[in-house]
């Protein structure tokens, strides 16, 4: 075994690949593409038919050796965890249906592919569908099987040739051992579907979904159905069958989201984790990820990257912009402030907004929303002091169960020299349900007119981010929805500080005061 891992590194020594990793199994040029596979996947002259029967002992037992030997240029990265596990499970389960909500960046097709690959050059599988939205894209996702399996000098050497002369087109090929692999598109007639004798024992979805026909529920129904009675349907109940799903929760109901109900296993991956760290640390950086989804909207992140996907202005829509008045023409300005309890990437937001009531509408004058530090926070309050000036301003935090601790970070920073202490309060209401809160006290005011962001800050990435928290609001949704929420407290207190002036004002009047006196 040591000479043949000392052959394993000669033959990668030999591979010097002039152009970048494949990242994504889906050729755009034939020609180039196979030729990229023949040039990464070199062979030993000299090896004997003993040491590639040795070799192919141990891959038996190991697929993840195999893989890096096979598809050099699909593994640029080590697999992390939740790859390696998905690949046990389907090789220990010949009968088996699972769902993979992998996000983008997770390799959803490029793990199966050799998974597949590996399990048919074993004898193990002996038909496979490849099944997506259309014909064309089932045909696109097929070829990198059909490529691997033309050029691939590895295979080749150590399975022989697998091209089958006559039976070999784009959209269904047979290998010389008697392997199927056909494309089928949603809607397509799979009927007739047979290798000989055999039914499919491979049936694969991949990218099933659009986003255009999640938009009528309608079509979702039909292609449902086709799936479970059309395309499951061509199995053989007698024969052990693999049944993967790849894709995203791009909607509530999806097809995708369907096939959670029936499978064997369900693995959600997201971008990151629950601890805000990336899950593919071996590829995707903490560096990239932020770079890549700021590049996005918060509803396309939230589809994309964490399969939650967010029906876009459910409740409030666009939100509306004016500009912000001088501040002395409010009648009042409240500072409020939702602290999130933890500090990394993946929790909730902090958000700390300013808003003034004009007549009887609600500006954002200003606004602070993001995952940070208590001590970035608190500076956010030393910003809008210094905005507010001479101006009477009420500052306010959502109580939490650290409330003392946050407090206390005020507390200090007010006696570092030069800073006044932050007049902040806890704000002590007892409150119910987050959405139902929002909804109820902001939706009103933004339907008529009365609720506003400011045109001035539009494009500053903190009211940005308040915007697309509006847009994604909607009843059972994960998604963030921090700054709204901040901005119902600091309404809510405005209109309550309104009630108890204009009550006062009612006593004062009615005490028989001759002169009106405003106590």
């Amino acid at each position: 075994m040591k000479v043949l891992a000392k052959k394993y590194h000669k033959s990668k020594k030999q591979h010097k690949p002039t152009h970048p990793p494949m990242q994504k199994p889906v050729p755009e040029d034939w020609a180039e593409f196979t030729e990229r596979i023949k040039l990464s996947t070199p062979v030993d002259a000299l090896e004997t038919e003993e040491d590639i029967k040795e070799r192919l002992q141990m891959f038996e037992a190991d697929p993840e050796a195999a893989f890096k030997y096979y598809f050099p240029d699909y593994c640029f990265s080590d697999p992390a965890a939740f790859h390696i596990e998905a690949t046990q499970r389907i090789i220990q389960h010949p009968e088996w249906y699972e769902v993979r909500l992998w996000s983008r960046d997770l390799a959803k097709s490029t793990r199966t592919m050799m998974e597949v690959l590996y399990l048919c050059l074993l004898g193990k599988k002996k038909y496979v569908l490849m099944i997506s939205n259309s014909l064309d894209n089932a045909t696109r996702l097929l070829q990198p099987y059909r490529a691997n399996l033309q050029v691939n000098g590895r295979i080749i050497k150590d399975h022989g040739p697998q091209m089958k002369a006559g039976h070999w087109k784009a959209e269904e090929f047979t290998t010389l051992k008697g392997v199927t692999f056909r494309a089928l598109g949603a809607g397509q007639s799979p009927r007739g579907t047979r290798n000989a004798a055999a039914r499919p024992d491979v049936l694969l979805f991949d990218d099933i979904d659009t986003d255009a026909q999640c938009r009528n529920p309608r079509i979702i129904n039909d292609k449902w159905h086709w799936i479970e009675e059309a395309a499951i349907g061509t199995r053989s109940v007698s024969t052990p069958t693999l049944i993967i799903f790849c894709g995203n929760r791009i909607a509530v109901g999806c097809c995708v989201d369907r096939a959670t109900l029936h499978a064997d296993h369900v693995t959600q991956v997201n971008i990151r984790n629950e601890q805000g760290a990336s899950t593919w640390p071996q590829k995707n950086s903490e560096e990239v990820i932020d770079r890549v989804l700021k590049q996005k909207s918060l509803a396309a992140i939230q589809k994309e990257y964490y399969n939650n996907p967010l029906t876009e202005g459910a409740v409030f829509g666009q939100m509306a912009w004016k500009p912000a008045l001088p501040l002395e023409e409010y009648r009042m300005l409240v500072c409020y402030t939702d602290p999130s309890f933890k500090d990394s990437k993946d929790n909730d937001f902090k958000a700390t907004v300013l808003v003034g009531r004009w007549q009887d509408e609600y500006h954002v004058i200003k606004c602070y929303l993001e995952q940070t530090s208590t001590t970035q926070m608190v500076k956010w309050h030393y910003a809008i002091m210094q905005l507010v000036g001479r101006n009477a301003c009420h500052y306010f935090m959502e109580e939490v169960f650290m409330q003392d601790t946050l407090m206390q970070a005020f507390h200090e920073a007010g006696k570092l020299p030069g800073n006044k202490v932050i007049p902040i309060q806890g704000d002590k209401r007892r409150k119910i349900d987050k959405f139902t809160r929002i909804e109820t006290l902001l939706e009103p005011l933004h339907a008529n007119g009365k609720l506003y962001l400011n045109t001035h800050e539009k494009y500053n990435p903190h009211m940005v981010r308040l915007a697309d928290q509006f847009m994604a609001l909607a009843p059972g949704s994960s998604a963030h929805d921090d700054g709204p929420d901040a901005v119902e407290g600091a309404i809510w207190k405005i209109n309550n500080k309104e009630m108890v002036k204009n009550t006062v004002h009612f006593v004062a009047a009615n005490q028989g005061n001759s002169k009106g006196k405003i106590y």
